[in-house]
């Protein structure tokens, strides 16, 4: 009689381990759909690269359109850049802290780029697609102190990142150099 007591009362225990396994994947599982069905609080509207139609070895303006849906500023921005699937190093380990306000489109000026650069040539094709992701984003607190200063108080990260777009830039094609020929009234001059 003992030994069915310790055994019935073994069992119990490990009837609950198993229930209790079994039923958290469906939760884990329910709060991720919960996650991605909510869109990020920041989208990426645009990458806008100047010139338009650049020409091999020229020096490029990068800059992004962030939209702020959330109800808090956002700023403590990393971003990856690539040019022609080539990441560009200059992202690493680099925040852009510039506030984008709550409910606004804000444009974030990048680093400049060369549209070829050594160990990144001219693609045959002419395609040098720009690809720009945000990787990470706070959130943050604004608040003035006694002295009227402006304190940002970092908080937490923002959710939904990484997000990123592409912009299928095309290079110019090179003109076809002219030779210089001498004009016939500077022959009937001399």
């Amino acid at each position: 009689m003992r030994d069915e007591h310790l055994t019935r009362r073994s069992f119990v225990p490990a009837v609950l381990l198993l229930a209790t396994l079994w039923a958290t994947p469906a939760v884990v599982a329910q709060e991720e759909e919960t996650t991605e069905a909510t869109p990020p609080p920041l989208t990426l509207e645009a990458i806008e690269v100047t010139p338009a139609k650049p020409a091999v070895d020229t020096l490029c303006r990068l800059k992004v359109r962030l939209r702020n849906t959330g109800k808090r500023p956002i700023s403590g921005m990393a971003f990856t850049v690539t040019v022609a699937g080539h990441p560009l190093s200059v992202y690493k380990n680099q925040l852009f802290y510039q506030l984008l306000p709550a409910g606004e489109t804000s444009e974030v000026a990048l680093f400049n780029f060369w549209t070829t650069e050594t160990g990144r040539p001219a693609p045959k094709d002419g395609k040098l697609p720009v690809e720009v992701s945000l990787t990470e984003a706070t959130w943050i607190d604004l608040s003035t102190d006694e002295d009227g200063v402006e304190v940002w108080k970092i908080q937490e990260a923002i959710p939904g990142l990484p997000i990123g777009k592409t912009l299928p830039l095309v290079l110019a094609k090179p003109k076809p150099v002219q030779e210089d020929k001498p004009s016939s009234s500077s022959a009937d001059e001399g």
